[in-house]
């Protein structure tokens, strides 16, 4: 089973990789929040996603396709006849509450 490490260990580690950084002559920039890396006076380009490749394809209508789907949905719920009941059997109570009797109900 692996051993993860926990918050203040990673932070501890973070800590040490930059004063390691920082004794060897590295140094840090502040950049203000909000700034981006693009050369402000170059136009933004467009970036594209690596898993693209050639000319975006042609999109398919499937309006067409949605609408004889519901069609078939609509038909297959209308096509339904309504459910025949047969008799059914009803409890009859007497005065006080009590059952007295089934009786078959049309």
């Amino acid at each position: 089973m692996k051993v993860r490490n926990s918050k203040e260990q990673q932070r501890q580690r973070l800590r040490r990789d930059m004063e390691r950084f920082l004794s060897r002559g590295g140094r840090i920039e502040e950049v203000p929040s909000g700034t981006t890396g693009d050369a402000p006076d170059q136009p933004r380009e467009r970036r594209s996603f690596p898993f693209t490749q050639g000319p975006p394809a042609t999109r398919t209508d499937l309006s067409q396709v949605a609408a004889t789907i519901d069609a078939r949905k609509k038909a297959r719920r209308a096509r339904r006849p309504a459910a025949r009941r047969g008799p059914r059997r009803k409890l009859v109570y007497d005065d006080f509450g009590e059952p007295l009797r089934w009786v078959w109900e049309d």
